[in-house]
């Protein structure tokens, strides 16, 4: 039995009946998480690690999707790695699933470089500079680059990842250019990329990247994911993206 914490609740995910414990009063995973998830193309037995995991939805829905060998997610913020530990337990998953309470830049006291087959991340997207910052500090560091920023992201998938092991991360669309400088400066080569909008006739507000470590140089621009039609409604893709 786990026992739940003043705002938490349980979810389920509808994917081979997992389920995750979420905080109304933190900062509660979204599509973005979803879609990620759901993009990354995982091979059987890959061990993988997700950079910035939160609530640890990515490790989850990315072990009910695949036949993996184990994922670490890492997570700066105790309390919150304490609940994706609980959700790990509440899943019986522990030996797929491992949370590790450290900042992204501290890896080297748990993990190996050069050894993981994929590397997934949906790091904070706004800038310290911002005017922005939310006064909840855990929505601010799940939001902001307070405690690391996109380069300390990028470079840690980097030296993480074995020869030719992947990258995957969703981001926004207005910083793009530096996401593929920095995945430049790394030897990570951006091959595929796809855009999500919200409805058809408009701009998207997210992109979904995949990277290869050490590649050769060959983007291929997917065409744009709509997320809602005409009506307002999840569009069928959507909707298998959430059924499957």
């Amino acid at each position: 039995m786990i026992d739940l914490k003043n705002g938490e609740r349980i979810e389920d995910l509808q994917c081979r009946g997992l389920k995750i414990i979420q905080n109304k009063n933190w900062f509660c995973f979204g599509i973005d998480s979803v879609l990620l998830a759901n993009y990354c193309n995982l091979k059987d037995g890959e061990e993988v690690v997700d950079l910035g995991t939160g609530t640890g939805i990515i490790p989850i829905l990315l072990y009910g999707k695949n036949n993996v060998k184990k994922i670490f997610g890492i997570e700066i913020q105790k309390e919150v790695a304490e609940m994706a530990e609980r959700t790990v337990k509440l899943n019986k998953v522990e030996e797929f699933i491992e949370i590790i309470n450290t900042n992204i830049k501290d890896y080297r006291k748990y993990l190996e470089k050069n050894h993981f087959d994929t590397v997934v991340s949906n790091p904070p997207y706004i800038k310290t500079s911002s005017n922005l910052i939310s006064p909840e500090r855990k929505k601010a560091l799940s939001r902001h680059e307070i405690e690391g920023n996109l380069e300390d992201f990028i470079k840690t998938a980097a030296e993480l990842l074995k020869h030719r092991g992947k990258f995957y991360m969703v981001y926004r669309p207005n910083r793009l250019v530096e996401v593929f400088q920095y995945m430049k400066k790394y030897k990570i080569e951006p091959k595929k990329i796809r855009f999500v909008q919200n409805k058809e006739d408009e701009e998207p507000n997210l992109v979904l990247i995949k990277g290869v470590k050490a590649a050769n140089s060959h983007l291929i621009v997917e065409k744009p994911l709509i997320v809602f039609d005409k009506d307002g409604n999840y569009t069928e893709e959507i909707n298998k993206i959430y059924s499957s």
